[in-house]
């Protein structure tokens, strides 16, 4: 089962600090992230939401490249295959990039934006969904950053610990 965590932090940039980390982490197999947004609430009080994954792209080039395959072997029939394969690909490309704009992957976004207009303006925060992690290795890396708890899932063990860790970052 995911985990889901949401850390607070007094400056703009170490939302993006703490998921930099965070990808480091992952790279390194330390951590496994679901889904990661990143919140900033900028001094006028609009709030910014920064996806970790860009379904739109994905879609986009995944769906392409499959429109591209299957443009060809149309092609081959009508014995113009580069033709079925140009088409094939933008009309994969178009509909992957639209299906990807219309999916909500990971953390629902209404919750993001709810718990991102109680941040105060001028700050930023981090969303995780993590589904596995070595606690020492990423609350060490975590620690640097600092920051608050503001939401999570986890036992009231577990998030104490986490906040304990990150506290000491700040002091």
């Amino acid at each position: 089962m995911a985990e889901f965590i949401v850390l607070s932090f007094p400056e703009i940039a170490r939302a993006d600090d703490a998921l930099s980390k965070l990808q480091r982490l992952q790279k390194e197999h330390l951590v496994d992230l679901e889904d990661a947004v990143v919140a900033i609430r900028d001094p006028e009080g609009k709030v910014h939401l920064k996806q970790s994954i860009n379904l739109v792209g994905l879609g986009a080039a995944t769906s392409g490249l499959s429109g591209a395959m299957w443009g060809s072997l149309v092609g081959l029939l009508f014995l113009n295959p580069l033709a079925g394969m140009a088409i094939g690909g933008a009309l994969g490309a178009g509909s992957g990039a639209l299906a990807g704009r219309l999916v909500d992957y990971g953390i629902a976004d209404d919750l993001i934006k709810e718990i991102a207009e109680n941040i105060k303006p001028g700050t930023s925060a981090l969303f995780l969904l993590v589904k596995k992690a070595q606690p020492e290795k990423v609350l060490a890396e975590l620690a640097q950053v600092g920051g608050t708890v503001i939401r999570s899932s986890l036992s009231p063990e577990q998030e104490e610990r986490i906040q304990r860790e990150l506290s000491a970052a700040a002091s």
